[in-house]
């Protein structure tokens, strides 16, 4: 199986060096992992660091530069649309700050046969964050996902904005990228909605996340609180999707 990590990168020079390396490291049997990198015109040189990395291993290592930071969404979709035009089997999504750890990836490869998308998951049973979290910022979390959202989306789904996700190719092209339009942090939301209205199989594995250790969290409250805003908009975008909806084709998306 040939599987691609997409890994979007803003001001991440410190921690990708670390990432490539534990990524590389990774034993998967049956399968031919390797890395494209996205980058938004980081300011602090990840860009360029990026193409040194692919440098030196060329067969494994890809880099996707953007011209300006447009968003997490538009970040994705571009290095999804690379990926699958590159002939990946299977799409791994995760952040480079290790607040998803590759030990969990050989797990998540072994479940991907048995089902067509595999969440890493805090909120399930095993699953945790960072213990160092604040209590109302744990009560917050879990409430979005584990209540907030899935009774809105009503679905069984307990981490909706979890981003460390596995998708067959099937499944990706079938989700048609081109119709999921968020480009903020509800961008996972409606990618896991679209994927459950579309009728595909989808399995959360535990998952422990930590803060990340080095650089500044992207995260703000006005980020999350948009995000759940807009959980409505993405439950009336697509409340009337149904398996016969599944795109076939890979669209043209940069």
């Amino acid at each position: 199986m040939k599987l691609t990590v997409v890994l979007p990168t803003y001001n991440e020079a410190e921690n990708l060096p670390q990432m490539i390396e534990a990524l590389l490291s990774l034993d998967i049997p049956d399968t031919e992992l390797s890395i494209l990198i996205v980058d938004d015109n980081s300011p602090d040189g990840t860009g360029r660091i990026a193409d040194e990395l692919a440098a030196e291993v060329p067969n494994r290592i890809a880099v996707l530069h953007r011209q300006e930071k447009a968003g997490l969404g538009k970040a994705y979709r571009a290095g999804f649309t690379h990926a699958l035009q590159n002939g990946a089997d299977a799409i791994l999504q995760m952040d480079c700050d290790f607040s998803h750890q590759p030990k969990y990836i050989p797990v998540m490869v072994e479940q991907l046969h048995s089902y067509d998308m595999v969440l890493g998951s805090r909120f399930i049973k095993g699953g945790s964050v960072d213990e160092n979290w604040a209590w109302w910022r744990k009560l917050l979390s879990w409430f979005a996902n584990s209540v907030y959202i899935r009774l809105i989306l009503r679905t069984r789904t307990r981490d909706m904005t979890g981003g460390f996700k596995l998708w067959r190719r099937t499944t990706l092209i079938g989700l048609g990228l081109d119709r999921v339009r968020s480009n903020g942090y509800v961008f996972q939301v409606e990618m896991t909605y679209v994927a459950q209205r579309l009728g595909y199989k989808i399995i959360e594995v535990p998952i422990y996340f930590p803060d990340r250790e080095i650089g500044e969290s992207k995260m703000s409250f006005h980020i999350q609180y948009e995000a759940a805003a807009r959980v409505f908009q993405v439950w009336w975008r697509h409340r009337n999707l149904t398996a016969k909806d599944r795109a076939t084709t890979i669209p043209q998306i940069e």
